[in-house]
């Protein structure tokens, strides 16, 4: 993405989605995920596009046979409702099965400037 411009949620979204598929049809799987794990923080405090990110997750799992990250997808799209209805998201988190389901992360700075902060605010939202 244009490093001059902000985009969208949506946006940034269908973008990292886009190059998720395309580093996946390419077998560049460490890429793909990359994507979806920025995509996954991106998405995540929205129910729809949280549970998108992790079943995109799931199906890259799926694919490149990983049963324990299959697994942890299959826990974290059930866990996902529960955390967008209470409000109690580990903001940053990948989404992936290597890190814990509840540990917040720092957020790149490109993606704290699409979701509207500075990045210079921590993972506590604080700056």
């Amino acid at each position: 993405m244009d490093s001059n411009t902000i985009p969208s949620r949506d946006a940034f979204l269908a973008e990292e989605y886009r190059r998720a598929a395309e580093a996946s049809d390419e077998q560049n799987f460490e890429e793909a995920w990359h994507h979806l794990e920025r995509a996954h923080v991106v998405a995540q405090d929205r129910l729809g596009p949280h549970c998108v990110s992790h079943w995109r997750m799931l199906e890259l799992a799926w694919r490149t046979r990983d049963w324990r990250e299959l697994l942890g997808q299959i826990f974290r799209l059930s866990l996902a409702p529960i955390g967008n209805i209470t409000g109690r998201l580990p903001i940053g988190n990948s989404g992936r099965s290597n890190v814990s389901a509840f540990a917040r992360m720092e957020i790149e700075p490109e993606i704290s400037r699409v979701l509207g902060q500075s990045p210079a605010q921590d993972v506590h939202g604080s700056k």
